[in-house]
């Protein structure tokens, strides 16, 4: 029998699959058999490293800066075909960042807009393959996070898109979802995780008892790319060891 989650002939791109989340689905497509492309911000793949959550053996790289919509539009990619498209770009500013208006577009830009850009630049060739798109939002999508507006109001931002690109995009044959995480042991939470007192409390509001790992959010992207979830349409799964329950 046919297994489902065989990616064997498929084409992945991740933008923002140098590390972190982003790097953790790109491995799983990986490992599944796909060819994975994903984009960075740093200038070559040896510019990551292992102790920062990357490992970009296997994968064809990038440079592009999603912040600059005129960068992702003159991009030349490395392939022809796509089947599957994965937007994990993310940012956050800590310290009130979000609060000074330059702060807060720079993070609407990464977080939000760029998903946007992203999805029409590759439109034609989701639509050839009808292929999936997959979008990485965030549990602050559905609660406050007091420190960081920018960051709350483009991951809610997300979930929308997802929902209205699913609606649109359809009937071309390509199939929008989407992953929320929750607390990822990752470089863009050391604000959490390297602080034990911190640590501890959000690790008593987790009902799993422990952290997310990217390769929990792995599992349910090569879900949502595999025909296991071929009549499943605009939907974002929360990924988060019931933290918001």
């Amino acid at each position: 029998m046919h297994n489902p989650l065989d990616f064997s002939g498929k084409t992945v791109l991740v933008v923002g699959g140098s590390s972190g989340i982003g790097n953790g689905i790109a491995r799983a497509f990986h490992d599944h058999g796909a060819q994975v492309h994903v984009w960075g911000t740093r200038a070559s793949a040896a510019d990551y490293s292992a102790d920062e959550g990357s490992d970009l053996a296997g994968l064809s790289y990038a440079q592009v800066d999603v912040s600059d919509r005129a960068a992702v539009e003159a991009h030349q990619p490395a392939f022809s075909k796509l089947d599957i498209l994965v937007l994990s770009q993310g940012i956050v500013l800590y310290k009130r960042g979000e609060f000074e208006g330059g702060g807060f577009r720079k993070v609407i830009e990464v977080n939000l807009n760029s998903l946007m850009d992203c999805s029409l630049k590759f439109f034609d060739m989701l639509k050839a393959s009808r292929g999936a798109l997959i979008t990485v939002s965030s549990t602050a999508a559905f609660h406050s996070t007091r420190g960081n507006p920018a960051y709350n109001a483009s991951k809610t931002g997300v979930v929308g898109l997802t929902r209205t690109l699913a609606e649109a995009w359809a009937g071309e044959g390509i199939r929008v979802n989407g992953i929320a995480p929750g607390l990822v042991d990752t470089k863009l939470t050391k604000v959490t995780t390297s602080n034990p007192q911190r640590l501890q409390a959000t690790l008593q509001s987790i009902p799993a008892g422990r952290l997310g790992l990217p390769s929990d959010m792995a599992g349910v992207a090569l879900f949502l790319a595999s025909p296991l979830s071929a009549y499943v349409y605009g939907q974002t799964i929360p990924v988060d060891g019931g933290l918001i329950l």
